[in-house]
């Protein structure tokens, strides 16, 4: 029996379609995304069209680096590289979109909370850390 593709990294076929990497793009204390020309949405990764109103006038754009937690949890179970305990948040950037991070100490996060972007790990998952802690 044969391991199923796995749907989250780009390049992989998924009858016979090209997946793409749904992580944001990461590049220093910032995620690269864009903004729609015509509404102001935002996306991370960039969006070849705005979800929001269909425009194709999209602007690349960095965001960050800070952010207010929306929801946080500690995740117990391993899934793939990493082992628990980690945590997860999905984070409002200030200047942007609303992105999944994984929180550089195991430990949940109040909703509202302040945190910084400090880079992507050596998988290029984007990494996060409690203002309080810098």
């Amino acid at each position: 029996m044969s391991a199923s593709p796995n749907k989250r990294r780009a390049g992989e076929v998924m009858g016979g379609a090209f997946v793409a990497d749904p992580r944001p793009v990461v590049e220093g204390q910032q995620v690269l995304g864009a903004r729609c020309a015509s509404c102001g949405y935002t996306t991370a990764p960039a969006a070849p069209w705005c979800p929001a109103c269909q425009s194709r006038d999209q602007q690349r754009v960095a965001f960050g680096p800070l952010g207010t937690v929306w929801s946080s949890t500690l995740v117990q179970i391993p899934v793939g590289r990493w082992k628990p305990p980690y945590a997860l948040a999905y984070v409002d950037l200030d200047d942007g979109p609303r992105v999944l991070a994984h929180l550089a100490a195991p430990a949940m996060l109040k909703a509202g909370s302040r945190v910084r972007i400090i880079g992507a790990d050596e998988g290029g998952d984007l990494m996060v850390t409690s203002e309080s802690a810098t």
